[in-house]
């Protein structure tokens, strides 16, 4: 902060805090008055203390401030003036990179396209670098206009895709000011576009995948059939031979199969295949609902243990159950797993439009 020989009296400080607080004029006001404290030695922090104006506030609105009264000083119609007094402090900020002359073009331009902060911010980059050319480049003048459409002429050409040029382009002709500014600009979409014409089209890319896990490679097993089955049901259960890499097998006709993930539980079964049967064929079964069940035996263990349920002939009918003891019907495998339907709660839901409240 600046220092000041003749720092402020109480009563001078204590009438622009005063102000300050409550926002008394425009912010060309607010930031003339935040620089007579920090020169008169109050620092930013007592000033936010005082007023509610954040350290980056001040900073703002005193730096727009000084661009202001360079617009003042050059002469800028009232109109001018009157349309930065209003809530764009912001914007002037952005042109203190530029000399008086400089700023009051770019204010004129800012005005006319009606820009933001990050349209003034690169309208003041663009002008700034114009500047240091040592003479225009080709078909552009000195004007503000002329600089930015500069700018997007030159960042146009940089661009490998036609979208990308034709978006730059777009912004170079609403800025370009001079109408050679403006051939230059077109010849340039001209070019884009006889040049994408005639371009090789590429072949897109392959859709080439890899399966990552094994639960993403099907499991086909026989179907034994739908409960209530018999042991003459249960005769020609097919089995199935995977060719690799990709699990393929070889059907022969009218032979039920079903799919289903490839869980540990069924790829370390033997003799897999599977029996449709409801809810109420199951024993111990914690659903009051009767469903469609898939339920996946291995044929290949028949030795009883307590630890599982079983698939047992018994008088010539299958049933699934557990034992405590080894059972007197004949064991025909080890129960796996049982699989429910996906569960769909609505499935009007897949066939209608979503429609969502404004």
């Amino acid at each position: 902060m600046t220092e000041n020989n003749n720092p402020l009296s109480v009563e001078e400080k204590e009438k622009i805090m005063t102000s300050l607080l409550h926002k008394e004029g425009s912010w060309v006001d607010w930031g003339k008055a935040c620089q007579i404290l920090q020169l008169g030695g109050v620092n930013s922090q007592e000033i936010f203390e005082n007023t509610g104006l954040q350290t980056s506030q001040q900073n703002l609105v005193i730096v727009g401030a000084q661009v202001y009264d360079s617009l003042v000083k050059g002469e800028a119609q009232e109109d001018l003036l009157t349309y930065y007094q209003g809530p764009r402090s912001d914007v002037l900020y952005e042109l203190r990179i530029l000399n008086h002359q400089e700023r009051l073009s770019a204010a004129i331009l800012a005005k006319e396209k009606q820009l933001d902060v990050d349209g003034a911010k690169e309208i003041a980059k663009a002008i700034k670098h114009f500047s240091h050319l040592s003479q225009p480049p080709t078909g552009f003048t000195l004007h503000p206009g002329d600089a930015i459409a500069y700018q997007h002429w030159k960042n146009a050409r940089q661009k490998k895709t036609l979208a990308d040029k034709a978006r730059l382009i777009a912004e170079g002709l609403k800025f370009a000011h001079s109408s050679t500014a403006r051939q230059q600009i077109e010849q340039l979409l001209t070019q884009a576009a006889n040049s994408a014409s005639t371009a090789t089209q590429n072949a897109p890319l392959l859709p080439l995948y890899r399966i990552e896990n094994d639960e993403q490679l099907p499991c086909i097993l026989p179907v034994v059939g739908t409960f209530p089955l018999t042991s003459l049901d249960f005769k020609k259960v097919p089995i199935f031979e995977e060719i690799e890499p990709f699990g393929m097998i070889k059907i022969k006709e009218n032979i039920p199969i079903v799919s289903i993930p490839s869980w540990q539980v069924i790829l370390k079964a033997k003799k897999p295949a599977v029996i449709m049967c409801k809810t109420e064929d199951l024993p111990k079964l914690p659903s009051t609902k009767s469903e469609e069940l898939l339920v996946v035996v291995d044929l290949d263990i028949q030795e009883w243990d307590i630890k599982n349920y079983w698939l047992i002939e018994d008088e010539n009918t299958l049933k699934f159950d557990w034992f405590q003891s080894n059972p007197n019907g004949k064991i025909l495998g080890q129960l796996l797993l049982i699989l429910r339907p996906k569960k769909i709660l609505d499935e009007d839901n897949l066939t209608q439009p979503w429609q969502m409240d404004d």
